[in-house]
């Protein structure tokens, strides 16, 4: 399944993300085509989905071949299309236990110059490589191989996940089409380098404000500097340091941090206004209420606070027996998820969820993503292990 190697550039002019022109190049975005509808080789496959650019907002190629291939490759699996969002699932009316939802984002961020090329062979660079063109191109595998399968199974390929959370396709799907995403386990390809990430970080950002009084700077005590009155809060915040989370063993780090400082009228006026905005990434022992509430602790002196986001935490869940199963599938240990993932928008919905992907994400959304052939059947095996289970 996995012996062709070498090492595959993500387009036939080795470059990344651009489309492809004149007649030369229409034969290569042929040749891409059939190995996205037609390769079972890992490596070809992820390469070929890599060629196809798909920036949020700008998926439906990739999303249209993806669908072909279901339809075509999957036939026991019920297509669903909506907007650019695939998905594909058991519905053949057997009693199965419990459904199994694996799920992948077909977006990449925007395309950005190359770094220093990777070397060596059986590895795919370009691009969406490692975030997360190597987890769909595991799920488009499993979704033909896994007919047998004692699970009913879910596969979401989603659109506009590299935008925010409102944007994301998933976002829509769960208003909208809830029965399509819904099982007892969800499995995001985000890439973890192999290993289960359990829960994830909730990602809070609240907008706190601090009102005064305009004066001319020539006179400031005729006024109140609102710049003024927020610096007590900014240097709470900023001395703030939240203590680790410890939840079914893991240690979720915890961090704060002020993004951006709003205010000012002009040169000789005294603000009058200034607004603070603060992100908090917090555990699962804190729900979204509660976080907000420690960050409006640490600035009694704003005049009002209001939510801008509010992405939920997940609980790791590692007593499910779904996710011990996957634990125990694999050879790397558990650890906790930094950051926030489509994870929270399942535990929201009561589904446990990790993340279990190929590649390494410390270099997602930089020049030099890379995911090698090893990562790549790596990860397939401990999905496949799972669900022929």
């Amino acid at each position: 399944m996995h012996g062709t190697t070498g090492e595959r550039a993500s387009g036939a002019d080795g470059s990344t993300g651009e489309r492809p022109t004149g007649a030369g190049d229409t034969t290569a975005r042929d040749r891409t085509h059939q190995d996205v509808l037609r390769s079972t080789d890992l490596l070809t496959l992820t390469a070929a989905l890599v060629a196809v650019p798909s920036v949020s907002g700008d998926e439906q190629e990739l999303a249209d071949l993806v669908e072909r291939r279901l339809r075509a490759r999957a036939p026991r699996l019920t297509v669903h299309r909506v907007g650019n969002n695939v998905v594909a699932r058991t519905e053949d009316g057997t009693a199965r236990a419990e459904r199994v939802v694996l799920a992948g984002h077909l977006d990449t961020v925007p395309v950005m110059p190359r770094g220093p090329e990777p070397g060596g062979a059986g590895k795919v660079r370009g691009l969406g490589a490692v975030d997360m063109k190597g987890g769909l191109a595991v799920m488009l595998l499993l979704a033909e191989q896994t007919a047998d399968s004692a699970f009913d199974l879910t596969f979401v390929f989603y659109d506009k996940e590299e935008i925010g959370s409102r944007r994301s396709g998933m976002n829509l799907l769960f208003a909208e089409h809830r029965p399509l995403v819904v099982g007892d386990l969800a499995i995001l390809l985000e890439p973890t380098g192999g290993a289960v990430e359990a829960g994830c970080q909730g990602n809070l950002v609240v907008e706190l404000g601090f009102d005064g009084t305009r004066a001319h700077t020539a006179r400031p005590w005729q006024g109140v500097n609102a710049i003024h009155r927020a610096a007590a809060a900014l240097a709470r915040i900023a001395e703030h340091t939240p203590e680790p989370a410890v939840i079914d063993g893991l240690a979720y780090r915890q961090a704060m941090s002020v993004v951006a400082v709003e205010g000012g009228v002009q040169g000789n006026v005294v603000p009058d206004r200034c607004t603070v905005r603060v992100n908090f990434r917090h555990a699962a022992s804190l729900d979204s209420d509660a976080a907000a509430a420690v960050v409006t602790g640490l600035a009694p002196e704003a005049d009002d606070a209001r939510v801008l986001l509010s992405s939920p935490p997940a609980p790791p869940d590692l007593r499910h027996p779904l996710v011990a199963a996957l634990c125990a599938a694999t050879t790397a240990p558990v650890r906790p998820k930094l950051g926030w993932t489509d994870v929270g928008r399942f535990a929201v919905h009561g589904i446990p969820a990790v993340n279990f992907g190929p590649g390494d994400s410390e270099l997602a959304h930089g020049p030099n993503e890379v995911v090698s052939e090893e990562e790549l059947a790596d990860c397939h095996a401990a999905l496949y292990k799972l669900l022929s289970s």
